[in-house]
């Protein structure tokens, strides 16, 4: 497989668009592993990062602080469809190379940034609403090399938690969320 940041992502949404799309409407109040979100805050949440992330692939300004629109009955076509658009925008030449808009971060560093969104909270999402989620080996792979890296700068921004401490015996998904604060074996019932 190659490493490229749109063919991860379109791999990442292979596994990613049955889960928000098996979101049911009875299940949008529950708890998410992200404390600030409900299920229906974790969507509207992801949909406006999706979206985001569209622009600065194309060296754009992003506008993460603006209030994420409430998503309606009509969320699983737009979430094919504006992933679709994701996947368009990060495959353009050049949108891996040089810094991204307002973020000034290397491109391929930001584009790494929508594919763990797009992983990590599918996760989330999954787990709130009792689905199966397991993201392919080589996302996870290429996330745990980046977010390793970005974690300390993702910290300060409050992106990601301080890391949760897991055994040695973890899968490199497990590693992962871990890495982002979050913890492997979080349930409903379970704080996170």
């Amino acid at each position: 497989m190659t490493d490229k940041i749109s063919t991860l992502i379109e791999t990442a949404a292979d596994d990613a668009l049955p889960v928000l799309r098996g979101v049911r409407d009875d299940q949008l109040t529950l708890p998410t592993p992200c404390a600030e979100y409900d299920v229906h805050g974790l969507l509207d949440h992801l949909f406006q990062v999706i979206t985001n992330f569209q622009v600065l692939a194309a060296k754009g300004e992003s506008d993460f602080g603006a209030t994420a629109e409430r998503l309606a009955d009509d969320r699983r076509e737009r979430f094919a469809a504006e992933i679709a658009k994701l996947i368009k925008a990060w495959a353009a030449p050049g949108a891996e190379d040089g810094l991204t808009g307002g973020m000034n971060m290397p491109a391929r560093t930001v584009g790494a940034m929508a594919l763990g969104d797009l992983a990590v909270h599918s996760w989330d999402l999954a787990r709130a609403t009792g689905q199966s989620y397991e993201p392919d080996a080589a996302v996870v792979a290429m996330l745990n090399d980046e977010f390793t890296a970005l974690a300390p700068t993702a910290r300060k921004m409050g992106v990601f938690g301080e890391p949760f401490p897991v055994g040695e015996d973890v899968t490199p998904f497990e590693s992962l969320l871990a890495e982002t604060g979050r913890d492997p074996a979080w349930r409903p019932s379970v704080s996170a």
